[in-house]
């Protein structure tokens, strides 16, 4: 039970989040097509629109959908979730199907949106050592500022830090921070500005997962004992992430 009223039903957080996710994806892969046509050939111009575009819209996903179903729009937020006991495991391939069936949604909507294919593989390389590295950095960071946010269970503190660290993970990380295994699969279905190819996929998600589980690890460290419950966000957004005993 929840100060407002009871926890909403598993159906209405997977909605939650697919809508959310596709929404987020509508976001990165729109905001990268328009920021290309409009930068007039300058890469740099058109990864700061991208930037902007995606930090506002997580703050924004998060505090519109983290109260019903904690936002996460990130597997790799939600299988930490199920490891602390904040999310129940039988919810969490719900949750993990939802989010990948809503950005993949997302990426056709904003490919129809600039009247180019819903769907046509990603033909942008992004592979070497550097990247993976960037992947496990990238996504270490952002489990890392919900994990530590969410302690002072403020949903608006968790909104503003994780799409500020995203924004700033954009420019720090040779990747540009996919930092989420189903956006991650979704941008390998574009052949824009976001794209990734298929072939490079498994490796990103590799290092996203194996960051996520670092930062668990560390903050579960940091702070062994954790009578609160927590809120936490993705590339996505908070949900409660309780530690059970």
């Amino acid at each position: 039970m929840s100060a407002r009223g009871p926890t909403p039903s598993l159906a209405r957080r997977a909605v939650a989040e697919a809508v959310g996710t596709a929404l987020l994806l509508a976001t990165v892969v729109g905001s990268g097509i328009m920021g290309e046509r409009l930068a007039g050939g300058s890469v740099g111009l058109a990864l700061l629109a991208n930037t902007l575009a995606t930090g506002a819209a997580l703050i924004t996903l998060i505090l519109t959908f983290g109260a019903i179903s904690g936002a996460h729009f990130n597997p790799a937020v939600s299988l930490a979730a199920g490891v602390e006991g904040g999310l129940r495991w039988p919810d969490v391939p719900a949750y993990v199907g939802a989010q990948l069936f809503g950005a993949v949604a997302g990426v056709a909507v904003a490919d129809l949106m600039f009247d180019l294919p819903a769907f046509f593989l990603s033909q942008h390389a992004r592979r070497g050592p550097s990247q993976l590295l960037s992947e496990f950095v990238a996504t270490f960071g952002l489990l890392s500022v919900i994990w530590g946010c969410s302690r002072r269970r403020s949903p608006t503190v968790v909104a503003v830090a994780v799409g500020t660290y995203i924004t700033a993970a954009y420019w720090f990380t040779a990747s540009t921070s996919f930092a989420n295994p189903a956006v991650t699969l979704a941008r390998s279905l574009t052949d824009t500005f976001a794209g990734i190819r298929p072939a490079d996929v498994p490796g990103f998600i590799l290092a996203q997962l194996g960051g996520a589980a670092a930062a668990t690890g560390l903050c579960r460290w940091l702070v062994p004992e954790e009578p609160a419950k927590p809120i936490v966000a993705t590339k996505g957004a908070p949900v409660r992430m309780q530690r059970q005993a």
